[in-house]
Order: structure tokens, then C-alpha cells, then sequence
């Protein structure tokens, strides 16, 4: 028997699998990652190469950096009719939030393929597995569509 949050967020995709909204969102949702990319790994490879902070810590920031950016261009975008394209310190505390997932996920790729492979690589690889994790909390729980309920009030 599957808990029923687990349910609900398997019952989601499958409904947006099958209407292929999906694949759009993801496309707009990677094309606004190349451009977080981009900017989490220049912040990340100045801090750690030019002004030597640890590797972890180089990465923390630059994620920080780049998470404030995705979350702008993607309520604007990719999530536009969810967000009513308005930026929200709450929405904003929530992108964040699920995105602390896709940070540790990435931080932990990198921080283990390190001592195997050079550090550029295992960055890279760092970027493609936190943009999985990304993606599917974004889609799913941040910018879900809220449902009216009977008494005339948005679901939270």
C-alpha cells in the first residue's frame, strides 16, 4: 500500500504524463536551467578557484545564487499560470525549500565522484542529477495547481 501523499504526487504525474503537459514544462524548465547553470557554476568555479573556499561551501552559495534566479525566470515562465507570474516571499521560502533537495543531491554527487574523477566532471555530473530532482519538486509541489475548495478558498 502506497502512503497516501506518495499516492497523490504518483496519481499527478501520471495524469500529466498522459497530457503531456510535462514534457513543455521540462523543456521551458531546462532551457532557464542552462541559463542557472551557467551562472551556479561561474559563481561556484570563482569561489572555489580564485578565492579558495572549500569545495562544499563554494557550492552552497553558488547554488544559493542560482536557486534566486530559477525561482524568478521560472514563475515567470515555466510555472507562469500557476504562479500568476508574481514573485512571493512564501513561494519563494517553498522553491527554496524543495530545492535544498536538489542541492544536497548535487553536492553529495560531487563531493563523492571527487575523489574518483577530476572536479570539473563531477560537476557536471553534480548539475544533470540535481536538475532530476529539481524539476520533479518544482512540477509536482511548489507550483502545483491549487484546487478551489467548497467554501470559496484556495488549497495550500
Amino acid at each position: 500500500m502506497i502512503p497516501a501523499p506518495l499516492q497523490n504526487i504518483f496519481d499527478r504525474l501520471t495524469v500529466a504524463w498522459h497530457e503531456r503537459a510535462i514534457a513543455l514544462k521540462a523543456i521551458s524548465f531546462a532551457m532557464i536551467g542552462v541559463v542557472n547553470t551557467a551562472i551556479d557554476f561561474c559563481v561556484f568555479w570563482m569561489i572555489f578557484r580564485y578565492l579558495h573556499w572549500p569545495l562544499v561551501l563554494a557550492n552552497v552559495l553558488a547554488w544559493v545564487v542560482a536557486v534566486t534566479c530559477s525561482y524568478a525566470m521560472n514563475s515567470f515562465i515555466t510555472f507562469g499560470p500557476e504562479s500568476g507570474r508574481i514573485l512571493r516571499w512564501r513561494d519563494y521560502a517553498s522553491f527554496a525549500a524543495s530545492g535544498v533537495a536538489g542541492m544536497v543531491a548535487s553536492t553529495a554527487t560531487l563531493f563523492s565522484l571527487s575523489y574518483v574523477i577530476p572536479i570539473l566532471p563531477a560537476k557536471l555530473v553534480s548539475i544533470v542529477v540535481s536538475f532530476a530532482v529539481n524539476f520533479l519538486l518544482s512540477h509536482f509541489i511548489v507550483f502545483r495547481v491549487r484546487q478551489l475548495r467548497d467554501d470559496g478558498k484556495m488549497d495550500s
